[in-house]
C-alpha cells in the first residue's frame, strides 16, 4: 500500500497541528461511530511483543469527573509549592486541564502481565509495555485531531485518585487520563509556548549523526 502526496500532506497536517487542549472545549456529544474510530486507531499503535497491553475506560459521569478535577486541583496545588517567584504566579495562572469541560474523559492503562511473565521485547528493556501504551495515547491523540476533537492530558493528579475512582486493579498501571471533546479553535501554537513558559526547541539541536555530539549541547 503506497500513501499519495495528498494522504502525507494531511498526516503531517494533523501531527503539526495537534494539540494539548485545555480550555476551548464546547458542549458538544462526541458520535459513538467517532469514538469508536479514534478507539480504533488506538488500538492499532505498535506494541512490545505484539502484547497490546492498554485498556481504554470512557468516563462521562459527573461525579467521576467531579472526584478527578478535586484530585487535580490538590495536586495542583502541591505542585506550586514547588516554583517560585514569577514562575511560581506564572504557573498558577496557567488552565492545565479541562476535566469538567470536556465531554469525554479516557482513561488509559497498561495490563504489565497481560501475556505473561516472559514478553518477547522486554527481556532487557523491561518498561518497554508503558511505552507501547504511551503509543496508544499518541495514536487516538492524532487520529482525534483528525476528527477535529481536541485531546488535553491531565498529568497533574495522583494515580491512586483516578485508580479508586475507576475501579482501576492495583495490577494495572495508569498511563493517562485524557479529556476529550470537540472545541472552539485549535490554537495554531502550543498553550505553554503562547503563554511564555517555554519557547519551542530548535529540531536541528535534537538531532545528532553517529553519536553524541562532543560539545554536549544536546
Amino acid at each position: 500500500m503506497t500513501i499519495s502526496p495528498e494522504e502525507r500532506d494531511a498526516v503531517y497536517k494533523t501531527i503539526f497541528s495537534r494539540r494539548d487542549v485545555r480550555r476551548e472545549f464546547i458542549d458538544k456529544k462526541v458520535p459513538d461511530d467517532v469514538l469508536e474510530r479514534i478507539l480504533l486507531a488506538a488500538h492499532h499503535a505498535p506494541s512490545v511483543g505484539f502484547m497490546q497491553p492498554w485498556d481504554f475506560i470512557i468516563v462521562e459521569n459527573s461525579n467521576s469527573k467531579k472526584k478527578i478535577k478535586q484530585g487535580f486541583l490538590e495536586a495542583h496545588e502541591q505542585a506550586a509549592t514547588l516554583f517560585e517567584g514569577e514562575r511560581k504566579t506564572q504557573y498558577q495562572a496557567l488552565k492545565l486541564e479541562g476535566i469538567e469541560e470536556a465531554p469525554l474523559g479516557i482513561c488509559v492503562t497498561c495490563d504489565r502481565s497481560r501475556t505473561g511473565s516472559v514478553v518477547l521485547g522486554k527481556t532487557v528493556k523491561p518498561e518497554m509495555d508503558l511505552f507501547s501504551a504511551v503509543c496508544a495515547v499518541q495514536n487516538l491523540w492524532l487520529a482525534a485531531r483528525a476528527e477535529n476533537l481536541g485531546v488535553g492530558w491531565v498529568s497533574i493528579v495522583r494515580d491512586e485518585v483516578i485508580r479508586e475512582t475507576l475501579k482501576i486493579p492495583e495490577n494495572i498501571d495508569v498511563i493517562a487520563y485524557l479529556c476529550v471533546g470537540y472545541v472552539e479553535q485549535f490554537q495554531t501554537t502550543p498553550d505553554l509556548e503562547r503563554f511564555g513558559w517555554l519557547p519551542r526547541r530548535d529540531a536541528k539541536k535534537a538531532i545528532h549523526f553517529e553519536s553524541w555530539p562532543d560539545n554536549n549541547e544536546a
